[in-house]
């Protein structure tokens, strides 16, 4: 029966994935639009953050589209194709479980903010 079910899933991923990645691709919001100088100090703010991700979570996608719509060069690292990212988030972040903001503070402490509504507030609050 166990079998049976990840048959099942798997089957079900695999029909969805195309999908999943159109709805990322084509889905995105227009992003705000900054004077160079606002725009430069957000791209400084966003190199202290990482978003490690699966392509086609539907969670992860809403992370991405609202940084999307923020314009936030946000590095992304997929946690589902590379083992190097995968391991990272396991051991730093204390579990695989995605989306997960990687975020360095001021004082060179490292954060992990998990949970897609968390992290798009997070966003919000710091770049709206």
């Amino acid at each position: 029966m166990r079998t049976l079910f990840k048959i099942f899933f798997r089957t079900l991923r695999l029909v969805l994935m195309p999908f999943m990645l159109l709805w990322a691709r084509f889905g995105a919001p227009k992003g705000v639009v900054r004077s160079a100088e606002v725009q430069q100090a957000v791209d400084a703010s966003c190199s202290k953050l990482a978003l490690y991700h699966f392509p086609t979570c539907p969670f992860c996608i809403k992370v991405r589209h609202e940084m999307a719509r923020l314009s936030l060069p946000i590095v992304l690292r997929n946690a589902q194709h590379d083992p190097k990212f995968r391991a990272e988030l396991e051991q730093a972040g204390g579990k695989i479980q995605t989306p997960c903001l990687r975020i360095v503070d001021v004082q060179g402490e490292v954060k992990w903010m998990y949970e897609s509504e968390t992290i798009k507030l997070y966003l919000q609050q710091q770049f709206a």
